[in-house]
């Protein structure tokens, strides 16, 4: 199957098992429910709930088991895009080419909404825990802690992201923030794959130093569209990263530098994972796909 086809797949998988989860009953916050619609349907590209079956099915082939740890990451990711877009921390009118979500509802809305969507995923998460095999318990239990220790470095990523603006920071502290904002979520989506499908601890090993460098990657990708991507195919304004006097990649190392290190890096991706040869294709596509895309 071509990458394109297979992705695409995987992406129409988990937009049918995010529609499941979609609360539409009449209720008094019917509005706040239909905001975290809004944000969690906007046409994301799911590649954190892909990395996490991907990674799943290098080892096994029914992903059911995986569906809910799949869906909660996805909607981990969407409380943090809401909360990254509100005017306190990023100030973005635009993603996905639509209003972003306080921009369509309003300020309150969209924080509240945000927060629903986190306690949703750990609601998920307990549900299909109550209902695992005594065998299976651990192992999601450890996903689970794996998840809130996550959140806890994606927020924290964010924090030193805002805060150093306008400042000077060293590579290293540059590469921290990318580590948590980014890189920890992608992290965690191959990990829990992974830890879903019982592999061994050097299996883990280099799958979790795959994530890690396509977490990077994926950052460092950002970092460049912000400074030279199409709008119109981004579906955001570009240029905000410098306007906010962000540190990013480009600031510290320069537009060219930067895109060689980011060949680099998903080069060292894909070396991780060449043990598994053939089936480890899917993933050394999401890698080049992480560092060619153009939104």
């Amino acid at each position: 199957m071509e990458f394109k086809e297979e992705l695409k797949k995987y992406q129409k998988l988990i937009n049918y098992e995010l529609e499941t989860y979609i609360k539409d009953e009449e209720c008094y916050e019917k509005i706040l429910n239909n905001s975290m619609e809004y944000s969690l349907m906007a046409g994301g590209k799911r590649i954190r709930p892909i990395l996490l079956l991907a990674t799943y099915q290098l080892f096994k082939k029914n992903i059911e088991k995986c569906i809910p740890y799949a869906v909660a990451i996805e909607m981990i990711h969407n409380f943090s895009l809401i909360h990254d877009d509100l005017p306190g921390i990023d100030n973005d009118d635009i993603r996905h080419g639509k209003p972003t979500n306080h921009k369509q509802f309003n300020e309150a809305t969209a924080i509240l909404a945000g927060d629903n969507l986190l306690n949703y995923a750990y609601m998920i998460i307990a549900k299909d825990l109550k209902n695992s095999k005594v065998e299976e318990i651990p192992v999601k239990i450890n996903i689970l802690k794996e998840y809130t220790e996550t959140v806890d470095r994606m927020i924290a990523g964010e924090y030193l992201d805002t805060e150093a603006e306008g400042k000077i920071i060293s590579e290293e502290e540059l590469k921290y923030v990318h580590k948590n904002k980014t890189g920890a979520m992608i992290r965690a989506s191959v990990r829990a794959g992974a830890l879903l499908a019982n592999c061994k601890e050097e299996e883990l090993k280099s799958l979790t130093n795959y994530a890690e460098k396509i977490g990077l990657a994926f950052q460092i990708k950002d970092d460049i569209l912000s400074e030279e991507g199409n709008e119109e195919i981004l579906g955001k304004p570009v240029g905000n990263d410098k306007k906010a006097k962000k540190n990013t990649y480009i600031s510290i190392y320069g537009l060219e530098k930067s895109k060689e290190i980011l060949e680099q890096t998903i080069k060292e991706a894909i070396e991780e994972i060449n043990e598994y040869k053939e089936k480890a294709e899917f993933l050394k596509n999401i890698a080049l796909y992480i560092g060619n895309r153009n939104k």
